[in-house]
């Protein structure tokens, strides 16, 4: 069954959070005092090192809601060292888990310090070194030191965590194209479906079983010219585009120009990311059931070829077959080693 992002909690793909390692522990001056054991010398024990925090995926996560509050988070502090050489505990590492296709950038700088696409974990925060103990400075020459060294502090980040979807193919289209309607006809997802523009407000995500194998479509919320300068949210949608394999181009088939809604979705991705603007894409026409056989030739004269009613449920084979031909392609494309593709 498709997984939706967020379900009864909201969706949440952005969150800046200050992550503190723990401070390491600080060291111990003290001499062995024991009776009848003259000299004893120096036994203060070192501190122990703070908890490191830690990002990691957690597959079964879909948003970044358990963060929408939380604001800090800082790992265990490392234990003082004691006398009779007894080292201070090290501090407790802090997991923070993420959902996959968290992009973990500094806050500052912007710079991108993770991308967790996958399984896997980052360390976000260093925990410090725990200080040295009196003890560790014994030497030939100074046999009883009394310097000991406090824990150094763990390491402080702003970060921002930035979430992308990871989806094999991308519904694209204008506000009220029938994305939704198109995804409830594919997969189990069940998506809000409504008579106006901005029905959906986050991106879902659904399954599209063939046989044996799966494809993950997401249902991403209308596209506005300007989108890619923030218009209508549209740098909040544009993210979760990236990581798709192939696009699918949905057209309202009653739009006055078939072809410009085309280019200007081609046109706002491109200015988005150059990458994604050439990413494989097909178009599909949808609401054909309320075109005239004129009209419908019209189309595939410009070579539009599939037509489907996202509605009534005509066309949909042509469309998962052209689905299935557009990732086969894409699968064929071998990386050279160069960063290229033959």
């Amino acid at each position: 069954m498709s997984r939706r992002p967020g379900k009864g909690s909201g969706f949440i793909d952005v969150a800046r959070i200050e992550f503190i390692g723990g401070d390491g522990g600080d060291g111990c001056s003290s001499f062995r005092r024991e009776k009848l054991v003259p000299r004893g010398g120096p036994d203060g024990g070192d501190g122990g090192r703070g908890g490191d925090v830690i990002l990691r995926v957690n597959p079964h996560l879909g948003t970044l809601i358990d963060y929408k509050y939380r604001r800090v988070v800082r790992a265990g502090r490392g234990g003082h060292g004691q006398g009779k050489d007894r080292h201070g505990r090290a501090g407790k590492d802090v997991i923070v888990r993420v959902p996959p296709g968290t992009v973990v950038k500094d806050a500052a700088s912007g710079e991108v310090l993770c991308d967790l696409a996958g399984e896997g974990e980052f360390v976000v925060a260093s925990g410090g070194r725990g200080g040295r103990g009196n003890a560790a400075f014994a030497t030939s020459v100074n046999r009883a030191p009394r310097r000991c060294e406090k824990g150094e502090p763990g390491e402080r980040r702003q970060a921002e965590l930035e979430m992308k979807l990871i989806a094999d193919i991308g519904i694209v289209g204008k506000p009220n194209a029938g994305k939704s309607t198109l995804l409830r006809r594919l997969t189990r997802a069940r998506p809000k479906v409504g008579r106006y523009p901005f029905t959906t407000l986050t991106p879902m995500l659904g399954v599209l079983y063939l046989g044996d194998d799966a494809v993950v479509l997401a249902d991403i919320p209308g596209l506005i010219e300007g989108a890619h300068e923030g218009k209508g949210l549209g740098h909040e949608f544009l993210r979760h585009i990236e990581r798709t394999r192939a696009l699918l181009f949905l057209i309202d088939g009653t739009s006055a120009s078939v072809g410009g809604d085309v280019d200007a979705l081609g046109r706002e991705l491109r200015l988005h990311n150059e990458v994604l603007g050439a990413r494989p894409r097909i178009v599909a026409i949808n609401k054909s059931d309320l075109l005239t056989e004129d009209e419908v030739d019209a189309l595939r004269s410009q070579g539009y070829d599939i037509l489907i009613s996202a509605l009534e449920g005509s066309g949909i084979k042509d469309l998962i077959r052209g689905l299935v031909r557009l990732l086969e392609d894409d699968e064929e494309e071998v990386d050279d080693g160069r960063g290229q593709k033959q």
